[in-house]
């Protein structure tokens, strides 16, 4: 299977080509720098892509003429999201749009991640993988709900997969920046009061292959097993993963002090559809930053070895 993978530079863009790789398929890495930027561990036929640019869109799929096509690239950035809506939308709906179009034209399954930020965050109720009743709180959102219209009304075989506290190896993430925090200090304020459930771009990659080599396409949430968490809880995980003796105060999010972008205090997400469709659900998210941190060099003999 041919798959192009967009956002390759990023951190579950690099691992969806690792697992493709592992499985034998020919995956086809693109991002908008001229060459591929990530982790050296994996070496991609790699294209260089504005998903802006309709022309290049449509030139690269019909070069490339994937039998599919995963789409990582986004604008991620939630608080910058808000002083760059045109930027935002130009990337998150229009070029979706683009690759939408022309992945029917050459018949590609197209594989689009997008966010639990579609919902409006409130309640405690699990959201459901086929759930409508969207409402987005800030631009962010809004420009993943677009995304996923596009993907909707242009294409029959589709993978909507809405993903929530990502983190991986090839870049940035919450994990990484508690690691770095609790090094340099002896308390940390973590908010308690926006719940989820973290996801292991390493597992989630694994799950996606697993998709992409059936036909059961439709609207999926994937996050890692083991319950739902507060952002407090995940940081007292991370740092006894990492032997790091961090105190972490729990403060709600008015008092933490309020972002540029509203945040959804409700991130649960309803995964049971997957395994309604066979899939096997991800680890326990437990395991995942046990591994996560012991890959970056961390562990519970409170040293760290520098890996990162």
């Amino acid at each position: 299977m041919r798959v192009l993978v967009t956002g390759v530079n990023g951190q579950l863009g690099h691992d969806v080509v690792k697992e493709l790789q592992t499985r034998g398929h020919t995956p086809i890495g693109t991002d908008i720098t001229p060459e591929y930027q990530g982790m050296d561990d994996i070496h991609p036929e790699y294209v260089a892509l504005d998903l802006t640019d309709e022309d290049a869109v449509r030139t690269v799929m019909h070069d490339v003429h994937p039998d599919a096509l995963v789409h990582c690239a986004a604008w991620t950035a939630v608080d910058a999201a808000e002083d760059n809506q045109d930027k935002v939308f130009a990337i998150n709906e229009t070029g979706t749009q683009y690759l939408a179009t022309a992945a029917r034209a050459c018949d590609a399954v197209m594989m689009y991640i997008s966010t639990d930020y579609v919902f409006s965050g409130d309640g405690e109720t699990p959201w459901d993988p086929d759930d409508t009743n969207f409402a987005p709180l800030n631009v962010y959102g809004a420009s993943k709900l677009a995304g996923e219209n596009a993907v909707r009304r242009t294409l029959d075989k589709y993978f909507i997969v809405r993903i929530a506290w990502v983190f991986g190896k090839n870049g940035g993430n919450f994990v990484r920046t508690m690691l770095k925090v609790g090094e340099t200090h002896n308390q940390v304020r973590v908010v308690n009061d926006q719940i989820g459930t973290p996801t292991y771009t390493e597992d989630l990659a694994r799950l996606l292959v697993d998709m992409l080599e059936t036909d059961k396409y439709g609207h999926y949430h994937v996050t890692n097993s083991g319950g739902y968490i507060s952002w407090y809880d995940f940081t007292k995980e991370i740092y006894k993963q990492a032997g790091l003796k961090t105190e972490v105060i729990p403060v709600t999010t008015e008092e933490y002090g309020l972002s540029k972008a509203k945040r959804p205090f409700n991130s649960r997400l309803d995964k049971s559809k997957l395994e309604d469709n066979g899939f096997t659900p991800l680890p326990q998210w437990q395991d995942a930053v046990k591994r996560y941190v012991e890959a970056l060099g961390y562990g519970t003999d409170h040293s760290h070895k520098g890996t990162d």
